[in-house]
């Protein structure tokens, strides 16, 4: 459930908004004079946040070159990994 907090809070309560949002990993809703404002979250949970979009964008662009024919065979791939990281050695 979305917590939700009048921008008069940021000044009143500022801890107690930010140990929320580092205990729980969720965001808080700032409203101002009744209307929605900002939106507060841990510098962790925005990292991760900007990670997701990051990962989403790569597949997006590696599946938009496997559409147009770009793309390479998932083996060849999954060999260059192996290569690279040692994986398959024992």
């Amino acid at each position: 459930m979305a917590t939700i907090r009048p921008s008069s809070d940021l000044r009143n309560k500022y801890g107690e908004i930010s140990e929320f949002c580092h205990k729980y990993n969720e965001p808080v809703f700032i409203t101002k004079n009744g209307k929605g404002d900002l939106v507060l979250m841990s510098n962790d949970e925005y990292e991760r946040l900007c990670g997701r979009h990051e990962l989403h964008r790569l597949l997006d662009e590696g599946l938009s070159a496997a559409k147009a024919g770009n793309g390479r065979p998932a083996k060849d791939v999954l060999d260059d990994i192996e290569r690279k990281f040692g994986f398959g050695k024992v």
